[in-house]
């Protein structure tokens, strides 16, 4: 497996670097959202080479435990954000490149979804703490801020189960969250919906385009190279009727010479 993944990030690593001298702008090509993500997928295996060497070689002396955990720590996260790799795959996927472009133009719509659960969650918490606190026989509901975890999951409709209202009014609470939930996160989800379709529909007309874009290029190539073949014909006949035309002058001229010369002589 290192020999597969060294293998692989020498790759990418050739692959950016020569994009990296081939672009114009240097800055514009180093702020570019995916050129950002291949960075962040390949300097960990070389942090990770550097910080392994560095842990052999000249380990520190009564650092103790203290200092192999924090490289272990350390090791552990780079190791975690070779996940980027994954990334790689917008530059080629179209649905991936969709996404992005949806979650991009739907910052606004995702703000909505947030303000609207944290104003449910604030607002259903304190009431199945109150109902379950009063009334409920088992006492799962410990504190106000522990009930906002059950709020979550209730609105979204996951439901762990770790968490259950016994008592009929914290049911009661509990229906109206999750019916209150559903219609909450409908709102924003339609626009996010269409959003993404939207998205979708222009990335693909762009591909279709930009297929299109290479056989006409092609043709154009060819009805060019086509054009300058029958110009150097056209001008290699021109030449030959201008050199025919000069050969039968001489040769005419050459005839009336020699009657004028038989006359004379006659």
């Amino acid at each position: 497996i290192f020999v597969l993944e060294t293998v692989c990030v020498a790759w990418f690593s050739l692959e950016f670097l020569l994009r990296f001298i081939q672009t114009q702008s240097k800055c514009t090509f180093l702020r570019t959202p995916l050129n950002v993500i291949d960075v962040v997928a390949i300097l960990p295996y070389y942090i990770t080479l550097i910080v392994d060497s560095l842990s052999v070689g000249d380990k520190p002396a009564g650092s103790g435990n203290n200092y192999l955990e924090k490289v272990g720590l350390v090791l552990r996260v780079l190791r975690a954000l070779r996940i980027f790799y994954v990334m790689r795959l917008a530059r080629h996927s179209l649905g991936l490149q969709t996404l992005g472009l949806t979650v991009k133009r739907c910052t606004r719509e995702f703000g909505l979804l947030l303000l609207f659960l944290c104003v449910a969650m604030a607002l259903f918490a304190p009431l199945v703490f109150l109902a379950e606190s009063e009334m409920g026989a088992k006492q799962e509901f410990t504190s106000i801020p522990g009930s906002y975890w059950w709020a979550v999951i209730s609105m979204t409709t996951v439901g762990y189960g770790d968490m259950v209202p016994r008592s009929i009014p914290g049911q009661v609470v509990a229906l109206s969250s999750i019916l209150s939930g559903i219609l909450l996160m409908a709102f924003p989800v339609t626009s996010i919906f269409h959003t993404f379709s939207r998205s979708y529909v222009e990335l693909k007309e762009e591909q279709n385009r930009a297929l299109r874009q290479k056989p006409d290029s092609q043709d154009s190539t060819k009805s060019q190279n086509s054009e300058d073949s029958q110009e150097t014909d056209s001008y290699r006949g021109m030449a030959e009727a201008t050199a025919a035309a000069a050969h039968r002058r001489k040769s005419m001229a050459a005839q009336r010479a020699a009657e004028i010369r038989a006359s004379m002589k006659t």
